[in-house]
């Protein structure tokens, strides 16, 4: 595949696409790359950025090693609820045999794709925000509100040290935030979806105790035949959500229950009955399903499997309300009325995983989760990501529109 210079200066004619594309690549360029990040590159690139703006910024710390950079813009009425534009710095690893162009290359093809780790997931997002900023200051444009841009650490990890800690710390009450946009996901078609909601995450280790002893024999009460029986109640669930999304097209995937087998451990070699099985599974819970219920059923299932079962949550999130999209919210008016000036077909979803919006959520502010990244297919933890130029680009005049809309919001 012919590549072209990842100098962006020979391939823009407008100065500003230039600049925003050469600064989309250097920080692609920046390997923040689990495991083991060293965010101090990325903490550099983005002082950089904030001077380059003539904007402060500000590095905070609620774990070693593991900074939040906030940029700030202050609006004309700063006493007024801020805006938060909140990204994170760190990607999910790369199998670098599987791609045709290097990960942290930022290479742009004869297509003006750019290839890189962290292209739609989320660096994407980050720099739109900065340059997005860029241009309406250029163009003499002031906002009541102030912005925050934020860019936590370990997002792709669960957030734990990032997001999560940081909104519980006086210096984030002190940023007084109103709203806050994040990321999305992109869409393969003209539409854009917005994600209002996720489903709360349950990860769960299922230990299934049982008659241990020699392979050779027919014990009764073991624990691969328990987990048998688990299984197969599991699966059975599994089945029946895979039905009801199939068979209703209104529906997504945030709207259903997944469950995923992730991993069995247990045994010492093969002649040798263990004495206990652990199974692993992955449970994304949506936003209509009662969740006291649901773990009714599950210790119901252990119940009925056999004798001794317990489980251990890794993760037990409860439901986290969601962001309301009516009239009620006035930042979701004014994002509808900026997109609906900008003729985007909006299609409102619940977010399939999970993202550091629902932290935001958890403290009672509202959040929207946006990537203006339509006619992409969706390749965000997969080999070869890339964002077409192009949508790049229109993505930051969204955020133009946008912002001016959300941060001018009155009351």
């Amino acid at each position: 595949m012919k590549k072209m210079s990842t100098s962006a200066d020979q391939r823009y004619a407008n100065i500003l696409d230039a600049q925003a594309v050469n600064n989309f690549v250097e920080y692609l360029r920046i390997p923040s790359v689990h495991p083991d990040i060293n965010y101090d590159s990325c903490i550099k690139f983005l002082e950089k950025q904030a001077q380059g703006l003539g904007l402060p910024i500000k590095i905070y710390t609620c774990v070693p090693k593991k900074p939040i950079a906030v940029i700030t813009w202050v609006g004309t009425e700063p006493s007024l609820p801020s805006v938060l534009l909140n990204s994170h710095m760190d990607v999910v690893p790369v199998f670098e045999e599987k791609w045709t162009h290097k990960p942290f290359s930022g290479d742009i093809d004869e297509k003006g794709n750019i290839y890189a780790r962290g292209s739609q997931d989320m660096k994407c997002v980050g720099i739109q925000y900065l340059e997005a900023i860029r241009r309406l200051k250029e163009r003499g444009k002031t906002l009541k509100r102030t912005l925050h841009v934020s860019f936590v650490p370990d997002e792709e990890i669960g957030g734990v040290d990032g997001m999560s800690k940081f909104v519980e710390t006086k210096d984030f009450e002190a940023l007084n935030v109103g709203v806050a946009l994040d990321e999305g996901m992109a869409s393969a078609n003209d539409d854009f979806i917005l994600f209002y909601g996720e489903r709360c995450i349950w990860h769960l280790h299922i230990h299934i105790p049982g008659q241990p002893g020699h392979g050779s024999l027919l014990l009764d009460d073991t624990a691969g035949e328990k987990l048998n029986v688990l299984l197969n109640k599991f699966f059975a669930f599994r089945h029946q959500e895979k039905n009801k999304l199939k068979s209703d097209k209104t529906l997504s995937i945030g709207d259903v229950t997944t469950v995923n087998l992730t991993q069995i451990r247990g045994g010492v070699q093969s002649n040798v009955v263990p004495p206990e099985l652990i199974a692993v599974f992955d449970i994304r819970i949506p936003v209509t399903v009662d969740i006291v219920e649901f773990e009714n059923n599950i210790n119901k299932w252990c119940k009925e499997a056999g004798e001794g079962i317990w489980i251990e949550y890794e993760q037990k999130q409860d439901q986290v309300p969601v962001t309301k999209l009516d009239k009620t919210n006035p930042f979701w008016v004014a994002f509808k009325e900026a997109t609906d000036e900008l003729g985007l077909k909006i299609i409102p979803r619940i977010f399939p995983g999970g993202t550091d919006s629902r932290y935001i959520r958890e403290i009672g502010k509202p959040a929207l989760g946006f990537s203006p990244m339509n006619k992409t297919p969706v390749l965000l933890h997969d080999h070869d990501e890339y964002l077409n130029d192009q949508i790049f680009l229109k993505g930051i005049e969204i955020y133009t529109t946008i912002l001016q809309k959300v941060a001018n919001v009155t009351g």
